[in-house]
């Protein structure tokens, strides 16, 4: 989000889910109705007056999409309605309309990790048949595979994809020249072009990362340990959590030997607190997910808007992956709805059009790999980031796991933890929750 688009998820917590994005997913800021792009959006006019209630958090990498839906949908017989909420608040509402027989919206947004929870629990609607139906109607076929196969779950697909969000670094070009230095390939470089930031420019604390104690803190840790060949939090062939294992060990102390580059409060900061450490130059360098890269280059935002740059996040250690994780979203149905799933098919279908898609660069990294994306100044990082990434881990029991071994993160980063005992407290509460997943 990875990631973001913030993350209990559903009857688990849906909030872990907002990365694991996701950080989903990376909630960006608002971009407003501006971003609403007309397409064509033909259906069979409803027979009576009939109302599409649309759940999606506001950001500057979803709203043209959900803005172009209301836009272009709103015709005839049919009114889509879709109204301003962040990101928490979307989580508590996808919980409750989820929660029935009967729910409040017949369009929710989606991420990579909460799909196949959703799905496994009989929570959406499998798109397969309309997917196949309207495949050349709507061109889906220029969807990215992968982006596509992150919206499926035991064979089945269960969410659209609109677009992508990639962990990415954006970084002060100028200063960084100033000083001789290129953007970071490892920690241990971060680490030393840090140090010589601090000498050269008196820049207390010229790293910041988003390690809030919720799902950031999450993302980071699981961008950290998947670095590593790619480890995983649990064993998908054993189902045997691997916290005890060395890659742990590693990965909390990498986190760890970031800390005397960061602010001290930097368990506090979500991604818009970071952003404002670069806005006002307190920062120099700043990995988040990409729905926010646009953000640093809007004049509006920051008299710095020219001077930052964008590239691949780091390997943790040399010849590794890259500090990256990757959160795709998307639209789903509720298994719910009372609407036709055939005319809401098309109406996901024709916001995520090729036209709808390339209107959304540069806030957006849209799924479609048609779409130009030359003006945007991050796409070739988020490029770099996904090919470099590590391999993602998409399973039913991956929230539940991050939310128990949340609360051993935020002791081990604020010091009250050594690593040891940091693993034996995340292996345990991870077995509990595999326990209770037979």
């Amino acid at each position: 989000m990875p990631v973001p688009r913030p993350f209990r998820l559903l009857a688990v917590g849906l909030l872990s889910i907002s990365l694991v994005g996701l950080t989903a997913c990376g909630a960006g800021s608002r971009t407003g109705a501006a971003t609403a792009t007309k397409v064509a959006c033909d259906f069979t006019n409803p027979a009576s007056p009939t109302t599409v209630n649309v759940l999606a958090y506001n950001s500057s990498a979803v709203d043209p999409f959900s803005n172009t839906m209301v836009s272009s949908c709103t015709h005839d017989n049919l009114t889509v309605k879709h109204d301003p909420i962040d990101f928490a608040g979307q989580l508590e509402k996808t919980t409750a309309t989820l929660a029935g027989d009967s729910g409040t919206y017949d369009v929710v947004e989606t991420y990579t990790y909460a799909i196949p929870d959703l799905a496994s629990r009989g929570k959406l609607a499998p798109l397969d048949d309309l997917f196949a139906k309207y495949k050349d109607k709507y061109t889906l076929g220029e969807l990215d595979p992968n982006t596509v196969k992150s919206m499926t779950y035991d064979g089945k697909i269960y969410g659209l994809p609109m677009q992508s969000q990639l962990l990415t670094m954006v970084y002060r070009k100028d200063l960084f020249d100033k000083s001789g230095l290129t953007p970071p390939t490892t920690f241990e470089e971060l680490r030393t072009d840090a140090k010589k930031l601090q000498d050269a420019e008196g820049m207390k604390y010229p790293i910041a990362l988003p390690l809030l104690s919720t799902a950031d803190l999450d993302t980071a840790f699981a961008a950290t340990l998947g670095s590593q060949d790619s480890a995983f939090f649990v064993n998908p062939d054993t189902k045997k959590p691997n916290f005890d294992q060395e890659p742990t060990a590693k990965a909390l102390e990498q986190l760890t030997s970031l800390l005397p580059y960061m602010d001290p409060q930097v368990t506090t900061f979500d991604q818009p607190k970071v952003q404002q450490q670069l806005y006002n130059g307190k920062a120099a360098v700043g990995i988040m997910f990409s729905g926010r890269m646009s953000d640093m280059v809007n004049q509006k935002n920051t008299k710095l808007y020219d001077k930052f740059a964008f590239a691949a996040p780091p390997a943790v250690f040399k010849g590794g992956k890259a500090y990256s994780t990757v959160s795709t979203d998307g639209w789903s149905i509720p298994f719910n709805t009372k609407v036709d799933k055939d005319l809401l098919f098309q109406l996901l279908a024709a916001s995520v059009s090729k036209e709808a898609s390339q209107a959304s660069v540069p806030a957006a990294f849209p799924a479609r790999t048609t779409v130009d994306q030359s003006s945007s100044p991050y796409a070739a990082a988020a490029k770099e980031s996904l090919a470099k990434g590590p391999t993602k881990e998409i399973q039913p029991y991956v929230p539940a796991v991050s939310e128990a071994i949340r609360p051993v993160l935020a002791n081990y980063m604020a010091g009250k933890i050594d690593v040891p005992t940091a693993q034996q407290q995340m292996q345990a509460a991870a077995e509990k929750v595999m326990a209770a997943q037979k």
